[in-house]
């Protein structure tokens, strides 16, 4: 049987319950009542999308930046909004807001230093 395409998207959280407070906050997700106590998992479409504790073993710290090599875009309704919040409470942004093929597009950096690309055409 052949893969039919991604269905599941989760990165490892140093801090589950800060990065948990970050994307509720800044990027309006909203926490799903499904989920294992080791993750946070959001009501995300049509790929799920989560937050996990770190997997025994992985060393975060010692990354230069974890998910180096790994694009990891999602899409929002609000692109300049969002980049707005996280510039005005001094998050990371690694790459301004710009016009391009998939609409108004900026890159952020979240707490665990993972780059995340927001953009708005769908």
């Amino acid at each position: 049987m052949p893969v039919t395409g991604p269905d599941f998207l989760s990165l490892q959280a140093r801090d589950l319950d800060a990065s948990r407070a970050f994307y509720e906050r800044y990027l309006g997700l909203v926490r799903s009542p499904a989920g294992p106590p080791h993750a946070v998992v959001f009501e995300t479409k049509p790929i799920a999308f989560a937050l996990r504790d770190v997997v025994p073993g992985t060393d975060l710290a010692s990354a230069s930046r974890p998910g180096i090599g790994a694009a990891i875009w999602l899409h929002a309704t609000d692109v300049q909004g969002i980049h707005d919040a996280l510039a005005a409470d001094g998050h990371a942004i690694v790459s301004a807001p710009v016009d391009g093929p998939f609409g108004r597009t900026f890159t952020f950096a979240d707490p665990d230093g993972y780059h995340v690309t927001l953009h708005d055409r769908a």
